[in-house]
């Protein structure tokens, strides 16, 4: 969290034009913008760049909450201090962007302010006071997606608000509740059968363990998930488990849609950003595919339901925490049978198996790129891991010396 606005060292004097060392900013039209059109407001200084994935995916979220402030007329500003290699790709990226920006040729500015707030990672957004200059917020980009909005003005007093409003808010959830945040009362029927369509009432929902996921059509590894989950949904209706999945869709058009909820046998929101949006935001959801598995209570069980599915399958089911423990142990008893080494087709070196507690955490496996944890096969040298399972049931995989 960051620290009261009054604690912030001042960054020099003459307000907002001592730490804007330009002549003048540059709007996404190519026009000049002069410091008197955003004298006396917050500024937000948006450190991005066009090659990089995650700004891509922040800029429209920053983009909707700066233009509901412009509504309010909340006094806020963003300008763009671009790290983009190239003019081209410069003015691309601005170009989707509803603020002024540093000019793309004075580099001395932009370098300044790199090195004036240590900037080393984007995106990132330092919010300064009007008066002077002062941080309020060193980097409220994660303030902005989590509240949208709601952050301004990115305070110390106002984002202890938030939490404690988080909070409260969590302590009571409901399924209801949670839907309410959507705007609905109910779900639908997906897949390709003669119930795809038909609307399911939330109520209908209650003392189940429901799994939110958050997809979209145009993601590859969501496509490949969602194979997995179809898979794991099907086992779990099969044993009449009391379980159900609620796609929450983050596809950028109604085509993508519809081919997801054709690819699922579970229910879905209907099509209309707004609902999703509102859920992807209460539970902070920063990339996809995500599941958050919800209790029969309706308590949040987990926000972690994906890597769950991906390390223990169906078993994972309820996803609570004695579940996982249960699992854990299980794995522990039965990783003693596995080889001490292991040759595998991937790695040229010898592989030495881990645990958490011998240098082993999360990780990718190389062999099936899923998530694993703790147990594995590692290369220590390489960086390579795989799965116990992986190991044992890849061609070309061979016990080594103990």
């Amino acid at each position: 969290m960051a620290g009261d606005p009054g604690d912030a060292p001042e960054v020099g004097g003459g307000g907002i034009r001592s730490v804007l060392t330009t002549a003048s900013l540059v709007a996404p039209s190519g026009d000049e913008v002069q410091f008197r059109e955003i004298d006396g407001k917050i500024i937000g200084l948006y450190f991005a760049a066009n090659w990089y994935p995650k700004c891509e995916a922040f800029t429209p979220v920053l983009a909707a909450a700066y233009e509901q402030l412009k509504e309010r007329g909340a006094g806020f500003e963003v300008v763009l201090v671009s790290c983009d290699e190239d003019r081209p790709s410069f003015e691309r990226f601005h170009g989707t962007m509803p603020w002024p920006a540093v000019p793309f040729g004075d580099l001395s500015c932009k370098k300044r302010l790199s090195e004036r707030f240590q900037v080393e990672g984007i995106p990132r957004l330092v919010v300064l006071a009007p008066d002077g200059g002062a941080v309020v917020h060193p980097d409220a980009a994660d303030l902005v997606h989590r509240y949208g909005e709601r952050a301004f003005p990115f305070t110390a007093a106002r984002v202890a608000e938030l939490e404690a409003d988080d909070q409260r808010k969590y302590a009571s959830q409901t399924l209801e509740k949670l839907f309410s945040v959507s705007g609905k009362e109910y779900v639908m029927n997906s897949g390709n059968n003669e119930k795809a369509g038909l609307q399911v009432p939330v109520s209908s929902l209650v003392g189940k363990t429901v799994g939110l996921y958050f997809s979209a059509n145009h993601c590859a590894p969501c496509i490949k998930f969602t194979t997995k989950l179809a898979a794991i949904y099907s086992s779990l209706r099969g044993k009449a488990e009391d379980f159900e999945v609620v796609y929450v869709p983050m596809d950028r058009e109604e085509d993508g849609y519809l081919r997801s909820c054709g690819d699922m046998p579970w229910l879905a929101l209907p099509y209309d950003g707004a609902p999703s949006r509102a859920l992807a935001r209460y539970f902070d959801v920063r990339e996809i595919p995500t599941l958050v598995v919800v209790g029969p209570d309706g308590r949040t069980v987990t926000r972690d339901g994906r890597n769950l599915v991906n390390l223990y399958f169906d078993m994972a089911f309820p996803f609570t925490d004695a579940q996982i423990r249960l699992l854990q142990e299980a794995e522990d008893e039965a990783a003693k049978e596995y080889p001490r080494s292991l040759r595998h087709r991937g790695h040229r070196h010898e592989l030495s198996i881990v645990s958490e507690k011998s240098g082993g955490g999360p990780y990718i496996c190389c062999e099936c790129e899923e998530q694993g944890l703790g147990w594995a096969y590692q290369c220590i040298a390489c960086g390579y891991e795989i799965h116990l399972r992986c190991g044992q049931n890849a061609e070309g995989g061979s016990a080594g010396t103990a």
